[in-house]
Order: C-alpha cells, then structure tokens, then sequence
C-alpha cells in the first residue's frame, strides 16, 4: 500500500506539472512569430475574423492554442485597429492588447498634394477608409454644408501638416479631425489678416494655392501675393498660369500657349475675373501667410526670368512687363521649350 500511494503521489505530481506547462504554454508561452510587424482588424469583425487573419498571415506558430487562450480569457468583444506585433508575445499578451484596443497610432503627414483625388488616395493607404468613401464625403454638396464650404473649396480644410490619427478612421471621422484642425490654424489673428483683404479663409487659401503653383522659392511668396491682391482690387483678370494648367489639366505644361488660354473652365482666370472657385492644388502653410502677410509694392506683372533661376521679373506696368516676357519668351525658344 506504501509503493502505491507513493507511486499515485507521483502521477499526481506529474499530472499537475503537465498541466502547469501546458496551462504555461498556452498563455505565457512565446507564440507570436516576426512574419508580421502589425495586425489589422477591419471595423466590424469578430473573433472568428481576427482568428482567420492571424492564421491566414502566420501571425503565432500554434493557432489552436491562440484560439483556446481567447475563449478561455473571454476575447469575444472585438476592437478594430493597426497593433503592433513583437516576436515572442505569448497569447496572453497578444489577447489583452486586442482586449484593450490598444493599437498604435498611425503618423500622417501631407504635404502639397495637388488634386483632391490624389489626397483621398494617399490618405486611403494610411487609415482604414477607401479614396472611393473619403471622395464621395468630398464631393457631396450637402456634406460640405454642413461646414461652409462648396464641393470646388472643401480641399481647403486640409492643412499640411503631421498628424497622428487612429488606423481604423472612417472618412467621415477623418474630415472631422481635419476640421478641426483647420479650425485651430484659422486663429482670431489670422482671420482679421483675412478680411482685412477683403477674404475669406477659404479665398485666402485658394489664392495661396495659385501663389504656391508660381513661387519656385518660399521667399518671393509675399511680393507675389501682394501682385495678385492689386489685381483682384483693381477688377483686373489674374491671368496666372498655373490655373490654365489645372483647367487644362495636364501638369506637364512648361510653357502656356495662347490656345491654352481660351480653355472654358471657371479656373481660368485669363477668362474670368476674380478667384477660381477652389484652390488649384493643396497649398502650403507657408503660401497662406504669404497672403495673409503679403508684400506691399505696386506690381501687377510677373514674369519668370530668362535665367531659369526660378525667381521672377516684376513691372508696376505693361510696357516693362512686355519687355521682361520677350526675354523669357527667347530664353524658351533657346532651350527648345515648345510647351
């Protein structure tokens, strides 16, 4: 009887320390592998979803026991987003991450995108939500409303800038967060400069926009500015090139011919007075102070100089401005610019 109790102490003794390595193995065990550095969870899927992803990718080496350690620890409440995976994470880990939403933060930053389709493609290959959602959001009149934009100006609530935002960021989500960014660049300050030129915050970045297309260098920005600011108070035409290009709608223009010139669209201000109805591209932050802080002169001209240095001639009058645009015209015809 003493041999048999000894030897069931021992199955005893063997049976727990079984069952500890595996209760061990299954829950703190390493298990996670480094085939993947971040695990995606889509808005609206459920454990069988995330069961399916981490198998499909190879994210842990036993997927059974993954699946037992997530029923045993009652994961049943799924929470989207992009987590980061590290090799050798046990289930245990991996599940109260997943539990407890904690993924990590996407870092987006943006920065003279031209068209609006452009930006929600770039922006869909950062956050959950597809370019076709974020346009549709872009492009619906009552959506833009509802903040006081058209579907041509609401481009100018993004300013670039980086951002952090959370991967699993719906379209609508997104506009918000962008919203209200926009909301806290347009300080009181800035808003005075505004209507002290007589325009919005939506006009001023839409004239930024032509300025941003024509400035080469950052600091002639304000001098040609202040020459678009003299035109719209004069009534004059702005005649600037860069919205011939987006009108016509091939960027690879490098010279505006005169045939251009007569493209019917509301963004060619050699037909139409005043601004273009939205901005011509994303432009900068600091193309909108260079309006809002522009240069005070006489010019109502500009040419690129003949030098292709990138800066521009300026004339306050016709006659000099016909002499600067012959030396750049020349200058063209030197190189063989055709277009």
């Amino acid at each position: 009887m003493k041999k048999f109790w000894i030897a069931l102490v021992v199955v005893i003794i063997i049976s727990l320390a079984g069952t500890g390595i595996f209760y061990y193995l299954r829950f703190f065990g390493p298990n996670v592998t480094d085939k993947q550095e971040y695990l995606y969870i889509k808005t609206g899927s459920n454990l069988d979803d995330v069961y399916q992803s981490i198998t499909q990718q190879g994210i842990v080496k036993d997927t059974t026991s993954f699946l037992q350690a997530a029923h045993s620890m009652k994961y049943m409440k799924v929470k989207p987003g992009k987590y980061r995976l590290k090799a050798g994470m046990s289930n245990r880990s991996l599940i109260n991450m997943l539990k407890a939403g904690n993924q990590e933060p996407v870092n987006l930053a943006f920065h003279n995108i031209r068209l609006k389709d452009q930006f929600a493609g770039f922006i869909s290959k950062k956050i959950e939500a597809d370019s076709v959602s974020i346009l549709r959001l872009l492009d619906s009149a009552k959506f833009a409303e509802q903040y006081g934009f058209t579907t041509d100006n609401i481009y100018t609530v993004f300013i670039p800038n980086s951002y952090q935002v959370y991967w699993n960021t719906s379209a609508e989500k997104f506009f918000k967060r962008m919203y209200a960014n926009y909301e806290k660049f347009w300080t009181p300050e800035r808003r005075q400069k505004a209507a002290a030129i007589n325009l919005t915050p939506q006009e001023v970045s839409v004239l930024a926009s032509i300025v941003d297309a024509e400035a080469l260098h950052d600091d002639e920005m304000p001098a040609i500015a202040g020459l678009y600011l003299n035109r719209l108070k004069k009534g004059m035409k702005l005649q600037a090139d860069p919205t011939v290009i987006f009108a016509v709608n091939d960027f690879t223009i490098k010279r505006v011919l005169n045939r251009y010139l007569v493209t019917n669209s509301p963004y060619n201000t050699y037909l139409h007075t005043g601004l273009p109805p939205g901005p011509i591209m994303m432009p900068s932050v600091n193309a909108i102070n260079a309006v809002l802080n522009y240069k005070k002169s006489d010019y109502l001209y500009m040419c690129a100089k003949e030098d292709f240095s990138g800066y521009h001639n300026f004339a306050d009058n016709e006659a000099e401005h016909r002499v600067n645009a012959r030396k750049f015209q020349q200058a063209l015809n030197d190189r063989n610019i055709k277009r």
